[in-house]
């Protein structure tokens, strides 16, 4: 039997209509707040993904410990709502941190169908940990703002994560609010 190998030959230059110039940083869009988010995101990720490492965990393992030590008892309805995402998505991560005791499931008082979430004392722990990482980054950069800076520097952040009602809720139901005393 015979076959033959069909070679696939790269694009030329002259075959396609290529880009040499780059896109401004400003101009049409202007891409200094959106690299710095990517740059910040990355560093603010980094020393929570070299811990979540040692466990075999992921940036998903990380939001569910962080939502359920956040609001302990949240159903997993809620938590789907918070984290905008699949029960499938939701499934295996939820079920790896029930195998290894860093969340229990336990049913509802009223509705027994219902499942509340609590982290455990090891749970909890890794919660901690992992969020102290993240606070000494934060703390790093805010000692470089006044207590004036840090204001709009909020105002900004909450204003990009409010687009979700689930944020909106999320921020009520915690409390969390940058508005002056009065």
């Amino acid at each position: 039997m015979e076959t033959s190998a069909v070679r696939i030959e790269p694009p030329r230059e002259n075959d396609c209509d290529i880009v040499r110039d780059p896109l401004p940083t400003q101009g049409l869009l202007d891409f200094r707040v959106i690299e710095l988010l990517f740059f910040a995101y990355r560093e603010f990720t980094a020393d929570a993904d070299s811990i979540l490492v040692r466990y075999g965990f992921g940036r998903a393992h990380h939001r569910v410990l962080h939502f359920v030590n956040r609001a302990p008892g949240l159903t997993i309805a809620e938590l789907l709502d918070i984290l905008q995402i699949t029960k499938q998505s939701l499934s295996r991560v939820l079920r790896q941190l029930i195998d290894e005791n860093f969340v229990v499931q336990i049913p509802g008082d009223e509705d027994r169908r219902q499942r509340r979430l609590y982290p455990t004392e090891k749970g909890r722990k890794l919660a901690v940990e992992l969020s102290r990482a993240q606070v000494r980054r934060i703390d790093a950069a805010l000692t470089m703002t006044s207590d004036e800076d840090m204001r709009p520097i909020a105002a900004f952040l909450k204003a990009m994560a409010s687009d979700r009602e689930a944020a909106r809720d999320w921020f009520e139901r915690q409390d969390i609010s940058w508005k002056d005393p009065e």
